[in-house]
């Protein structure tokens, strides 16, 4: 059955996994205890424990003492019970130990399966500690299949694989099994089938890990990053912030002919990027994030948190942006409601309504109106005539 052996194999896995020996036993002796059950039958009272001082395995049973026997795996008469030991007497447990000598192969197999059941948690468990400490980083992947636009990349050093949604992708690319992609952790969640890790390309975190990489002041905390709001595949706004008097947030971050900015917006896939340099001024935070279009005045409504913006009328297209996105990624990088007006449009004097006198028509009078095919057949009328 299970000899000094086996407990010596298991001194050699607490050593060498860093497996919690005295955990592992209690789970062993549950399994053992259930294997045991199923052998002589699940109604019986029993509890197999595990000596690794003496090398030993002992299976006992229990049984309450009764004055009338009812079920003869739990219970046991006075009588009977007073035979191995006279100051027994009604309600006390009889425990008896069992021979294991038939149960000697089941538990042999039992244990060799918890043995392999209870590794195979630890290292899922050492791997999902592992990769906990990977979470909001950004990882360099090598993409391992494609199945219907989600891209499964291989972590590396991990036998664990992440998953990169079509939405977490930013539009446009194109990926080949093989390719070396960087990524960003976005979450690792555990379940019953194995540990999945979320990666991302379209998170605003991957935008602000890809700073930290290629600017040493914003790693290092020099340039602090207040905020990123992003359209991926479409344009990013970064607003900067430094207390550093000989630091130009805009001008680090930029680089020596733009070489720290290409190099991000190249791994953005050619995705604009707006840099801003954060102030505490609203107004002039408003202004800035607008940017590249020029501004002329800011108006802000505290309780609202909403602003109204002024710029010349051949700026308000790009203040505005295609679809609205500049002015959208503004207000999000503010936390500001914006309104952008023309100049011309606020300098012109508000004009008064038309009043319209109402008439009330019966039915009759619409019977008038004749026939409406034959009014869409009507010209119209031409005023040089």
């Amino acid at each position: 059955m299970i000899n000094k052996d086996f407990f010596q194999a298991l001194e050699d896995l607490q050593a060498e996994k860093k497996i919690d020996k005295d955990s592992f036993i209690q789970t062993l002796e549950t399994a053992l205890t259930s294997a045991y059950k199923k052998m002589y039958g699940e109604a019986k009272s029993a509890m197999v424990k595990l000596n690794p001082e003496k090398n030993t395995i002992r299976i006992y049973s229990y049984k309450t003492i009764v004055d009338n026997v009812e079920d003869p795996d739990k219970e046991i008469s006075l009588a009977e019970a007073r035979l191995i030991k006279k100051s027994f007497k009604v309600g006390d447990i009889v425990q008896s130990e069992e021979s294991t000598k038939e149960f000697g192969r089941i538990a042999a197999q039992t244990a060799k399966q918890v043995v392999m059941q209870k590794l195979k948690e630890m290292e899922r468990q050492n791997a999902l500690d592992e990769l906990a400490e990977k979470e909001d980083e950004l990882l360099t992947t090598i993409v391992k299949r494609i199945d219907n636009g989600t891209v499964y990349v291989q972590i590396s050093n991990t036998h664990t694989e992440g998953v990169m949604l079509p939405s977490d992708q930013i539009p446009g690319e194109k990926f080949n099994v093989g390719d070396r992609v960087k990524v960003y952790v976005k979450k690792i969640k555990d379940s019953f089938k194995g540990t999945q890790i979320q990666v991302t390309r379209s998170n605003i975190g991957f935008v602000r890990k890809l700073f930290e990489l290629e600017i040493p002041e914003v790693a290092n905390g020099d340039i602090v990053i207040k905020n990123i709001a992003r359209d991926p595949g479409n344009r990013t706004k970064v607003a900067l912030f430094t207390q550093k008097q000989n630091i130009d947030p805009i001008g680090t971050c930029v680089g020596f002919h733009g070489q720290r900015i290409d190099t991000i917006v190249s791994e953005l896939n050619g995705e604009k990027i707006d840099l801003i340099e954060y102030t505490d001024d609203a107004l002039e935070y408003i202004a800035r994030a607008l940017s590249p279009a020029k501004v002329l005045s800011v108006e802000t409504n505290e309780s609202l948190k909403a602003s109204r913006v002024i710029v010349p009328d051949d700026k308000l297209s790009l203040a505005i942006g295609k679809n609205g996105q500049n002015v959208r990624l503004a207000a999000r990088l503010t936390g500001w409601k914006i309104e952008v007006k023309s100049e011309s449009s606020v300098a012109k004097p508000a004009t008064k309504e038309p009043e319209y006198e109402l008439t009330e028509l019966s039915d009759e009078s619409f019977d008038d109106l004749g026939d409406l095919e034959e009014l869409e057949d009507l010209s119209p009328i031409d005023d040089e005539e």
